[in-house]
């Protein structure tokens, strides 16, 4: 996913997986009003946050630098007094967490919607212009994998946000590309070629 001028981007990403996924549900379940929301579980008093009751939250849980994709560099712009050269973009995981905050009765809506979602990002597994014509214009493609979690890794992930599990999914989002845009040098331009000077 790249950024064209350096825009704010990763709200974006979980912004455009929500719209999706209320589409979906719209069509396949036949509900009225969004079921997903892009939110925190908890205010940063601890008390519940009142718009994620009942609803399929989506919120960021990690941020990784990755180290596998390919690094292209950045193109450098030539001027009149040398080249101005940009700086190399950012190659970014995310780890969206997607958990059914559902209480009481209803529970069962939480797993219901829990399993729809899976079942989206598993026939959806990437994002981009060609299968999703509302795409952000900063975005150009969002590929999504589920991630196992050991019992272990799943308790320390829910102590940090709040200590209640909730039905969820960890999924990663590769590949966040962020270019700010910003110019990392200027090469003085080249005016002649220098040769070696006779004795």
């Amino acid at each position: 996913m790249e950024t064209e001028g350096g825009g704010p981007v990763i709200d974006r990403v979980l912004e455009q997986l929500a719209s999706h996924l209320n589409g979906h549900f719209r069509r396949q379940f036949d509900v009225a009003e969004d079921v997903v929301v892009v939110s925190n579980l908890l205010e940063l008093g601890g008390a519940p946050v009142v718009l994620a009751a009942n609803k399929l939250v989506l919120f960021l849980s990690g941020v990784e630098r990755d180290t596998v994709a390919h690094r292209s560099t950045a193109m450098p712009m030539t001027y009149s007094n040398g080249i101005l050269q940009n700086a190399v973009p950012v190659y970014l995981n995310l780890l969206v967490m997607c958990a059914a905050n559902f209480s009481g009765s209803h529970y069962p809506e939480a797993l219901k919607f829990l399993s729809g979602c899976i079942a989206f990002f598993q026939g959806n597994p990437v994002l981009d212009h060609q299968n999703t014509p509302g795409m952000d214009a900063r975005l150009e493609r969002l590929a999504l994998n589920m991630e196992n979690l050991s019992s272990h890794e799943m308790h320390s992930l829910w102590s940090i946000h709040g200590g209640r599990y909730m039905p969820s999914a960890l999924f990663r989002v590769r590949m966040i590309t962020l270019d700010s845009g910003a110019a990392r040098g200027r090469d003085p331009a080249i005016t002649q070629v220098e040769t070696e000077a006779t004795p």
